[in-house]
């Protein structure tokens, strides 16, 4: 029976530069950096101090994992800004978008209110973006027309 996710991937363009975003801008703790394999893989994974069932594996697109012509199509994609790498949570909101701003994180859109919570959208060193919220207590919003 499936327990939950333990690792999602986020395909980055440089392993060292995404571990000091993801580590020094975002706090985010080192999990595993280690080669492995006979091409010298790199298991580079990062979470988040209070979800140690969770963490992100950063990995460049290229061989064992995909042929060279798949790595070079995510890469363009990756760098183009187009790939949502998901939600990562907060408690602070408007702190936490202070404080990562701060220290140079680029905000695509700055905290709006959703049916779901609060939500700012963030880029990481490669071009990915992420859903930063802080969740609504007591669920979704469905008194507020959300569509205009």
């Amino acid at each position: 029976m499936i327990k939950g996710l333990a690792i999602s991937t986020v395909w980055v363009l440089d392993q060292d530069r995404a571990k000091e975003f993801y580590t020094e801008k975002l706090g985010l703790e080192v999990r595993n950096d280690m080669t492995m394999g006979e091409g010298g893989m790199r298991w580079l994974t990062v979470g988040a101090k209070d979800q140690p069932d969770v963490e992100l594996t950063l990995m460049v697109p290229g061989v064992p994992v995909m042929d060279p012509e798949s790595a070079e199509a995510i890469k363009r994609l990756v760098a183009k800004g187009i790939l949502g790498a998901g939600v990562l949570t907060t408690d602070d909101i408007h702190g936490d978008y202070a404080r990562l701003k701060e220290k140079g994180v680029e905000f695509l859109q700055e905290p709006q209110e959703r049916p779901y919570g609060t939500e700012a959208i963030f880029r990481d060193d490669s071009g990915n973006w992420f859903s930063f919220t802080q969740r609504r207590e007591g669920g979704l919003d469905l008194d507020k027309d959300w569509a205009c």
